[in-house]
This record gives structure tokens, C-alpha cells and sequence, in this order.
């Protein structure tokens, strides 16, 4: 079987699951015993680990397997979770992410991963998980230890027998006495792991005092256990003595007493009995472990939510002929309206609701929550604020707000830098921020919303602002204004120089900030997605960083107006309402047209002259049609000769021969075949 074509899927999963770690153990650094975090993170690293088995990466497969060995520790409460352990774990995923994305890019770049292993293990055996201590206790097998006999464990006759049947396989059968040092903390899981050693060396089949008593903790310091092994006594020492606080271990081989042969006979029978398990047979006290009653049911409830990955060109294949099909529905409207054709009309009423609930469908597989991008950054601003000696508390919001994934994909980076630069220049020190009154911890938030056809991101925090006179300063020392044009400049023009190429405040350059391509980056990225960035500051008050992104949707609700004899789409997202007025109410304040709307001063954009259309029409100017668009917060009026109505519409991109012209969001095909322009609302007013 090829495996190749499951590589996808894996690295996908992969990258959900190390995501999920990553999410999950934040959450445990907050609140240790939470139980159910630890169930997930054991999940996901379990589901990785057999992954990479199956697809043959062993070392993902090999350090997964010992994170599940500290993780089990710590789920049964062996083990309490602390900042050590939590600090090893997210080691333990960052190489992960490394060995995932070799895998992705098909590098060579050896990862060692032993450092890691050995201090997973040590972690795993109580020991500091910096240095695995060596243990230098001697214990040797005494000469009269060879004479003890097994009733010094008071072996029943059926373990007897048991042990009967395996000396005939080629096994030997040890009493194994364990000291452990006196106050030694934590007994039971010391006991845990040398049964855990010895289950891999062979077969326990009893302990004194028994497993259920040896994990209330109710001995003192000291137990045996009797095991069937094929290794050497030394091996069963060697196993034994690397566990952690144990003092001394005698290993002691057992003499039997005479046995009839049937009943060696029974007993072979019961050790060769497939149905007897292991984990059965293990220790006399244990109780054989029932299945959860609704083990099944659980298996089957998980499975109900189905899903099926599908490349995302599909999509935009679906999506484009999903468009063609409401374009035609559009033209047979006015195919049916034009020749009164009754019944066309009616089968096209039918068709409309079928190819808007087939557009509805598309539209939100396509749409993604920014949460997907949002849950990778708490991880980031932890490790940022170590980093930086500050202490900072991340706040999301509306991480539900959907996004059209091609833009999800490509806004990850764009936040990441506004967030490092608001951490790293804008946060102020724990000390500074209480010499200024402010709390020791900073704030830092990410917010998402809709507002209209856009998806407004914002990153807030409540550090110094920024200072536009040393914006101006470091801009003419860089070169990059004169004196003269910074003099000119107010200080929300001043402040919007961060986003030059090159420009940087930071006077020396460290791992987090200071080259100067951050922000310029920010602004790129964000304007080849059709959006835009612009920051807001205040002095000690902090800054806000504001992303306005188009939904991008294809198809969308529009009103078509007209200016002269050219028609014009304006989304309806944006419109608030549409008024009459005649010219008399248009006033002129400071060189800009404006009307009074239910008391808010509107200003007015008359759309011939923002496209140049040539007034060539003759049109009455004793009413005037206006469109109340909003922009953000603000409103604005649009003047337009006339309003054609509602229309379901299909964006169409303009090319790259015309794209870059502000005012056009792009172009539609109306229903008699005619191209109609898309206005972008928030170009108009700027």
C-alpha cells in the first residue's frame, strides 16, 4: 500500500493535534489538576503517535510515546504538573512542529531528540528533570538467598502450578524484594513504576501486599514481588535499581516444592489458555478490569460527526459555477418579465430558492473562524513575555467571526508582528507601568468582528501609545522626510510613518523587533488581500492597530443605482438607508458638502464627480437620491441619479490589468448581460 497519499491528511491532522497541545497546555500551566486537559492533551499526543507510526516516522512516533509516559503519570495523579514539567512539554511540541514541517518540506536537517527523551524519562522515574541521577546502591544475590523457598511468599497452589508450567517454557521464576528510601514521598508511584519495569522484563504474578494496596500507599517501605522472566537476575537489578529513591534490591530465584504432574499438567494448560490475559494473570489481588458498559456507544457518538477534507480549488471551482448559475437565473428574470411569460416567472421563483440556499451551503464551507489563527498566538505571547521579563494577559474576542479560508491562510503573519510589536514596544515593564499608576500586568487584545462586507481585526494594548514627535525624529534621521514635511505632518499622520519600509524605532536590534520590516510587511500583506491597516494611539493609553478585510464573498446582496447611464453596484452590507432631498438641504461646511440627518451631520459624496462620469444626462435637480452608506463608524451620503432596486449579484475580479483602482471593488454581469461596477464604500470618502 502507498502511503504517500495519506501524507496530506497526516500533516494536517498533525498540525490540529500539536495546535490542540499547545491550547491545552496553557491551560494545565493555569490550572495544573484540571483532569479533563489532561485527557486531551493525552489524546492528541496518542493520536500523533500512532500516526506517525502508521505513516513510519519513528522519531515523532518515539518522543510522543515518552511525553504519553509522563502525561499517564500525571493523569492518574503520580505525577503533579509544574512549571518544570510544563516547561519540557512545550519543548517537547515545538519539536514536534519542527519534525512535522520537515516531513512537509522533505528536509534532512537531523533533530535530536534524545536530550528530550532522557528528560522526559527522568521526569517519569521522579527524578529532576534536569540531571537523571546514577545510583550507586550495591545489592547483590546472597549465596543463601539460593535456598529460599517460595513459600516465603505463600504462593497458592494454582500459582504454584503456573509457576510449574513456565520453568518447562525455558522461564525462571524470581522473588524480587524492593526497599524504598525512608521518606520517600510519593510511594505508591515509586511501587507503580517498579511494577511497570518488571511487566516488561515478564510476567508478575504476585505482590505483597497486593497492587490495590500498594496504590493506597498502605505499606511502609518496603514489598515483594514474584515475576516469570527468561532474563537474568543481574537484568531484573539493573531494571529495577534506575527506578528513582530506591534503596535496595534483593533478587532472589525460587525453589519449588514437589508437584504432582497433572497438576503441572492444569497449570500448563492455564498458561497456554489465550483467553487468560496478561494484564488478567498479573498480580493475585488485582481485579480483572471490566469494560466500560458504554464503551461502544462512546465510540459510536464520536464518529457521528463526519467530515471530509476537500482541496480548496474544488471549492473555488463550486463556487464559480454556483455564480454562472445566478447569473443565468438572473437573465431568464428578465427574459420571463420582458415577454410576460407567466410560467417561466413562476419556475424561476422556484430556481431562485434553490440556487440561494445552494449559494448559502457554498459560501460556508468556504468560511473558516479566525479562531483558527487566533489559538496559536496565547502559546506565542507566553513564551514572548518570558522572553521579555513582562508579565502580559492576552484577551480574544470574537475568535467565531468567519473568514473566507484563502484569507484566513494568509493573515497569520501580519498578526503576529502587530503582536510582537505591541508586546515588545508598547507593554511597559512590570516596574514602570506601576511607577505609572497602571497595573504590573499589561493587557493585550485581539478582537475580531463583522462590520458590513468586511471582517474588522483589531490588536489593542494598554502600553506607553506612540510618541509621533520621535516618529517625525527617527523619520528624517532615516532619511525618509525632510524636516520641513515633518513639520507638517499632525500626529495621526505622524504615527501612520511606522508602516514606511524600513522604519524602526527600536535602537538595537534582538530576536523580537528592531529591523524595520515588521510593520511595512503588516501593510503589504494586508493591501494585497484587498484590505487595510491603520493604528490609532494615545500617549501612556496604549495603541489600537485596526485590519479592515473583505469578506470576499462571491455572491452577494447589492443595490444597483444609476449615474447618468452607467449602473453601479454598492453592497448592500454597507447601505443604512436611502433618503430624497433637494438641493437646498445640502449645506457646505469648511469646503465639504454635508446634509443634517436626524440631527448627525452627514458629509456627501456626489459619485459623477468621484468617477469622473460626464454629466451628459438631463436629470430634474429638485430631488436629489442619496445612499447613507456607513464607513467603520463614520456615515456617509451617496448622490446618485437613480435607484434601480435590490439584486442578487456575483463578484467578479477585474483583472490584473485594472486592479489598484480604489473606488472599484470589482464588476458584475446583470441579468440583460450588461457589466456593472462593484463600488468599494470604504474608498469613496477618502
Amino acid at each position: 500500500m502507498d502511503i504517500n497519499q495519506y501524507m496530506g491528511m497526516f500533516l494536517e491532522e498533525s498540525r490540529e493535534h500539536l495546535q490542540a497541545l499547545n491550547s491545552c497546555l496553557l491551560d494545565l500551566e493555569n490550572d495544573p489538576g484540571n483532569l479533563n486537559v489532561l485527557d486531551e492533551i493525552f489524546r492528541s499526543a496518542h493520536t500523533i503517535k500512532g500516526m506517525s507510526a502508521t505513516m513510519g516516522f519513528t522519531t515523532i512516533a518515539e518522543l510522543t510515546h515518552e511525553m504519553e509516559n509522563v502525561l499517564d503519570l500525571l493523569r492518574k495523579g503520580t505525577l503533579q504538573a509544574n512549571d518544570d514539567i510544563t516547561d519540557i512539554l512545550f519543548k517537547c511540541v515545538d519539536t514536534l512542529e519542527q519534525l512535522v514541517e520537515n516531513v512537509s518540506s522533505n528536509s534532512d536537517t537531523p533533530i535530536e531528540i534524545k536530550p528530550l527523551i532522557s528528560k522526559l524519562s527522568a521526569i517519569a522515574k521522579g527524578e529532576p528533570c534536569s540531571v537523571s541521577e546514577q545510583h550507586s546502591v550495591q545489592v547483590a544475590v546472597t549465596p543463601e538467598a539460593e535456598s529460599i523457598s517460595v513459600q516465603a511468599v505463600n504462593l497458592d497452589e494454582t500459582e504454584l502450578n503456573v509457576v510449574k508450567a513456565a520453568r518447562k517454557q525455558g522461564l525462571e521464576c524470581y522473588e524480587v524484594h524492593i526497599n524504598l528510601r525512608t521518606g520517600c514521598l510519593l510511594k505508591s508511584a515509586r511501587a507503580y513504576m517498579v511494577m511497570n519495569a518488571l511487566e516488561e522484563l515478564g510476567e508478575v504474578i504476585k505482590s505483597v501486599p497486593t497492587v490495590e494496596e500498594l496504590e493506597k500507599e498502605n505499606f511502609d517501605y518496603s514489598f515483594q514481588v514474584s515475576v516469570l522472566t527468561s532474563v537474568t537476575a543481574e537484568n531484573i537489578e539493573t531494571a529495577v535499581l534506575n527506578i528513582s529513591e530506591v534503596e535496595k534490591v534483593d533478587v532472589i530465584p525460587v525453589i519449588l516444592p514437589e508437584t504432582t504432574e497433572k497438576s503441572a499438567a492444569i497449570a500448563a494448560a492455564q498458561a497456554d489458555n489465550p483467553t487468560v490475559s496478561k494484564r488478567d494473570k498479573r498480580v493475585s489481588g488485582d481485579k480483572p478490569e471490566k469494560p466500560a458498559a458504554n464503551e461502544q456507544h462512546n465510540d459510536k457518538k464520536l464518529k457521528s460527526g463526519q467530515s471530509v477534507r476537500v482541496d480548496i480549488d474544488k471549492l473555488d471551482s463550486l463556487l464559480n459555477l454556483v455564480g454562472e448559475l445566478v447569473i443565468n437565473k438572473t437573465r431568464l428574470e428578465q427574459i420571463g418579465l420582458t415577454h410576460k411569460l407567466t410560467d417561466l416567472v413562476e419556475t424561476i421563483e422556484q430556481m431562485d430558492r434553490v440556487t440561494t440556499d445552494l449559494q448559502s451551503v457554498v459560501m460556508k464551507v468556504r468560511m473558516v473562524p479566525v479562531g483558527q489563527v487566533f489559538n496559536r498566538f496565547p502559546r506565542m505571547v507566553r513564551d514572548l513575555s518570558r522572553e521579555l521579563n513582562k508579565e502580559i494577559n492576552l484577551i480574544i474576542q470574537g475568535e467565531e467571526t468567519e473568514l473566507d479560508r484563502t484569507v484566513i491562510d494568509e493573515i497569520g503573519d501580519p498578526l503576529v508582528h502587530l503582536l510582537r510589536n505591541s508586546i515588545d514596544h508598547g507593554v511597559e515593564h512590570p516596574a514602570e507601568r506601576q511607577a505609572k499608576g497602571k497595573n504590573p500586568v499589561g493587557e493585550v487584545r485581539l478582537i475580531a468582528r463583522h462590520e458590513g462586507n468586511n471582517v474588522i481585526i483589531m490588536v489593542e494594548d494598554d502600553g506607553k501609545g506612540i510618541n509621533a514627535d520621535v516618529i517625525k525624529q527617527k523619520a528624517v534621521e532615516r532619511g525618509m522626510i525632510t524636516q520641513a514635511e515633518a513639520d507638517k505632518l499632525e500626529a495621526a499622520e505622524a504615527v501612520r510613518l511606522v508602516f514606511l519600509p524600513g522604519f524602526s524605532t527600536a535602537e538595537t536590534v534582538t530576536d523580537v523587533s528592531g529591523r524595520g520590516v515588521g510593520m511595512d510587511a503588516v501593510k503589504t500583506k494586508i493591501e494585497s488581500l484587498g484590505g487595510m491597516v491603520d493604528v490609532e494611539t494615545k500617549i501612556n493609553m496604549g495603541s489600537k492597530f485596526k485590519i479592515r478585510l473583505p469578506l470576499t464573498l462571491a455572491i452577494i446582496q447589492a443595490l444597483l443605482v444609476k449615474v447618468c447611464e452607467e449602473i453601479y453596484a454598492i453592497p448592500l452590507g454597507s447601505i443604512d438607508s436611502t433618503i430624497n432631498i433637494t438641493p437646498q438641504d445640502i449645506k457646505t461646511i469648511q469646503n465639504q458638502e454635508v446634509i443634517l440627518l436626524r440631527g448627525q451631520i452627514i458629509p456627501i459624496v456626489r459619485l459623477a464627480n468621484v468617477l469622473n462620469v460626464a454629466n451628459t444626462c438631463q436629470h430634474s435637480q429638485e430631488e436629489l437620491f442619496v445612499v447613507i452608506v456607513h464607513i467603520g463608524e463614520e456615515r456617509a451620503g451617496i448622490i446618485v441619479d437613480t435607484l434601480i432596486g435590490q439584486q442578487e449579484i456575483v463578484i467578479k475580479s477585474m483583472g490584473k490589468l485594472l486592479a489598484g483602482i480604489k473606488v472599484i471593488a470589482g464588476a458584475t454581469i446583470l441579468g440583460n448581460g450588461q457589466v456593472a461596477l462593484i463600488l468599494d464604500v470604504g474608498a469613496l470618502k477618502q
